[in-house]
């Protein structure tokens, strides 16, 4: 893995202490705390936005921010490309009947609560089907950490691959999946509950139609990357 890429940034992800249940952005209880293995430390945001495409956004652009906040940018559902950078220099978008037009704003900062501020509408007008369009197809033999498993829909979902991991007696694969879901609630490592031996890792697969996690199945076409 090369020192700085995306994938290497991921296997260096903060996790709250071993057993720490994953909450809602609301402080509840997720109901399936059978499906978390660890929970990533990281805030969800006190309101139902950091969801499933989200999450994966909120990473990335973390990741970005760390290299070069002039890096950081995500297209919308309609197409727009919302630059970070346009942000901080007061431009931002607003929406009038479902049209997304350039809107001012007070110039600021490139810091990190700017970034926080920035992600609030991109989650809102972002998600599966524009972060689908961001992603280039990858087959699945090819997977690797920073992939996403993604179906674009309403609904729809996106799982992170964390990590990749290989058997060298046998050359199986793993994967190491990570997600939030709906409602918005905290980044999570997720359970092989399908293979209980197998902990938090998933067999890579890739003659197979579909790739089961534990709360959304995707077909094996549906990996792409950054």
């Amino acid at each position: 893995m090369a020192s700085g890429s995306w994938g290497e940034w991921l296997r260096y992800l903060p996790l709250r202490a071993a057993g720490t249940p994953a909450r809602l952005y609301n402080g509840r209880l997720k109901d399936r705390q059978d499906v978390v293995a660890a929970v990533v430390d990281i805030d969800v945001g006190p309101t139902d936005l950091q969801q499933c495409a989200d999450a994966v956004i909120r990473l990335r652009a973390e990741y970005l921010f760390s290299l070069d906040p002039n890096r950081v940018h995500f297209h919308l559902t309609t197409g727009y490309d919302f630059w970070f950078s346009d942000y901080v220099a007061g431009r931002t978008f607003r929406v009038v009947e479902e049209e997304v037009q350039p809107a001012p704003k007070a110039t600021e900062a490139p810091t990190h609560a700017a970034l926080a501020r920035y992600l609030v509408p991109t989650f809102g007008y972002a998600g599966t089907l524009s972060l689908r369009r961001e992603l280039g197809p990858v087959p699945l033999a090819e997977v690797q950490p920073g992939d996403v498993l993604i179906h674009g829909g309403a609904p729809g979902h996106a799982v992170l691959v964390a990590d990749v991991a290989e058997n060298p007696a046998t050359g199986q694969r793993f994967m190491l999946l990570a997600q939030s879901y709906m409602p918005a609630q905290s980044i999570h490592v997720l359970r092989n509950v399908a293979e209980p031996a197998l902990g938090a890792w998933f067999r890579v697969q890739p003659a197979a139609a579909r790739v089961a996690t534990p709360e959304w199945d995707f077909a094996s076409s549906e990996l792409g990357r950054f």
